[in-house]
């Protein structure tokens, strides 16, 4: 919903473990040349996984990186949060009297439940932590508040379609004051490749061409086709690309953006950048360009996914709301409790209930039931139809996609609070580090990317300080033999 999180799942914290990876949010398609990222839809890229910090002691000046993994204590105050923003104690209604419930309070649920709030609905979100956003929430612990997952956020703009969360929030009559990042992230490629991809579009094409001045035809080229694409999607009202009653209505408003769209719907970014670039390290460049897109290179994200993210950042920016990411949740949540809907936080549900195969509601860990004419799932569609209903009532639909897709892969995140002086003061907010070979872009810590916030913010860090967001593709399921957690750890941290 209107964000570039770098594929993060939906998170959770625990004070009671050290480090852990997070699930697996995302999905890649099986065949070549496709992915299953898609902007276009809301909802359907979270999951509910649990996050913990790592502590360790950075002292430069000194020459020493210490990597002792301390016991954290809880980083959150479940009570204050839940009074602050929801309630934990609504009764169990079996009457029918909600309109909508609501599984999961990440942005994609709280965008579908004020949608629905603010047209007269009366919804409820159940949220098992207890605080909301998912992967878009935060915690705070000695002074720094940290962002859980996303940092690259997009749909802040005032113009055009594409500015999702602007709409999201103006819809409850919210707005966020923001901070325009001027270089969307800083690559760090082999080769010394250092490429900045400034917020205006001719800087960065200045930049690229200057890496690479025997491709600036094929770099113009590629990047104004991007925006043919990005033009068609920004001029519709932005659903889904999948709905066929949707584009329906949309071809007899705008055919000749329909078509476009129709057009290119079935290639990759891979394909079309070949056509005007040779050079194999400017196409791997674009592979890395596509990879914080969709974690997979450009021969399997789709054109029109790519185009979305490539030209986004040039036409509405990335912005970055004062106070932190968990500013678009609270905001939105307050303004579903002012359109008389709820969030119910603690409420861990476990079961979708289902009367002759049609949703009439959930059941929670502890045994309360919710009922409503709807339901709506903001859960992964892998716990969706894997866990909260049972095998036997998987739609065909959803038999066809599990097998066309796969999970793509996780992320092991670690948060860090250091001093300023560990950085020189022009560092980017973002980065992405690929060492030495570019074989290494889609291999488990192969590619490290890191946010810096406090480049922009500096209130979310004590004074003098910094936050450090560093995350690199991890398998959930290495994490669940210790002997690899340490392995990775002690990897990780020496490449740091």
């Amino acid at each position: 919903m209107g964000t570039l999180s770098f594929m993060f799942p939906n998170s959770l914290l625990d004070g009671t473990c050290k480090i852990v990876a997070l699930g697996d949010s995302k999905t890649r398609y099986n065949k070549q040349g496709s992915s299953c990222f898609d902007p276009l839809r809301i909802g359907n890229c979270t999951d509910q996984q649990q996050l913990c910090g790592l502590s360790w002691g950075v002292d430069k000046a000194k020459g020493r990186r210490g990597g002792t993994v301390s016991n954290l204590k809880a980083v959150v105050d479940e009570d204050k949060r839940v009074e602050s923003y929801g309630s934990s104690d609504v009764e169990g209604n079996e009457s029918g009297s909600y309109d909508a419930i609501v599984i999961g309070s990440g942005i994609g649920g709280l965008v579908a439940a004020t949608q629905l709030a603010v047209k007269g609905a009366k919804v409820l979100v159940l949220e098992k932590y207890v605080i909301p956003g998912g992967s878009s929430g935060f915690y705070e612990r000695d002074g720094y508040k940290f962002d859980v997952g996303s940092s690259v956020m997009f749909g802040f703009s005032d113009k055009g379609n594409l500015n999702l969360i602007t709409q999201a929030l103006a819809a409850v009559g919210r707005k966020l004051e923001v901070i325009p990042d001027p270089t969307t992230v800083h690559f760090h490629l082999p080769n010394d490749l250092s490429v900045r991809i400034h917020r205006e579009y001719d800087d960065f094409i200045e930049e690229l061409v200057s890496k690479f001045p025997h491709e600036k035809e094929g770099i113009i080229k590629f990047y104004s086709e991007c925006w043919k694409i990005f033009n068609s999607l920004n001029s519709l009202e932005l659903k889904s690309l999948e709905e066929p009653i949707y584009l329906f209505g949309q071809f007899f408003k705008k055919p000749l953006e329909c078509l476009t769209l129709a057009y290119y719907l079935p290639q990759n970014a891979g394909s079309i950048a070949r056509k005007y670039i040779k050079d194999s390290g400017l196409l791997s460049f674009i592979d890395a360009e596509c990879f914080i897109v969709s974690t997979v290179n450009a021969l399997q994200t789709p054109m029109i996914n790519a185009s979305m993210v490539l030209c986004d950042r040039h036409f509405g920016g990335i912005n970055y709301p004062v106070g932190g990411v968990g500013e678009i949740a609270k905001s939105l949540a307050k303004g579903l409790d002012d359109h008389g809907s709820q969030i119910l936080y603690r409420a861990n549900v476990t079961s979708i209930i289902l009367d002759n195969g049609k949703a009439m509601g959930v059941k929670l860990s502890d045994g309360r039931k919710f009922y409503a004419k709807t339901v709506v799932s903001n859960a992964t569609r892998w716990d969706t139809f894997g866990k909260l209903l049972k095998a036997e009532n998987l739609p065909k639909e959803e038999e066809n996609f599990q097998k066309a897709y796969v999970k793509a892969p996780s992320f092991l995140s670690i948060h860090m609070g250091v001093k300023a002086d560990v950085l020189p003061p022009d560092t980017d907010c973002h980065h992405f580090v690929l060492e030495d070979d570019w074989t290494n872009l889609e291999k488990p810590y192969g590619s490290i990317f890191l946010s810096i916030p406090t480049v922009l913010d500096s209130s979310l860090a004590p004074e003098g300080h910094h936050i450090l967001h560093i995350f690199t593709t991890s398998s959930i399921e290495d994490w669940e033999v210790q002997s690899v957690h340490s392995l990775s750890v002690g990897t990780l941290s020496e490449r740091l």
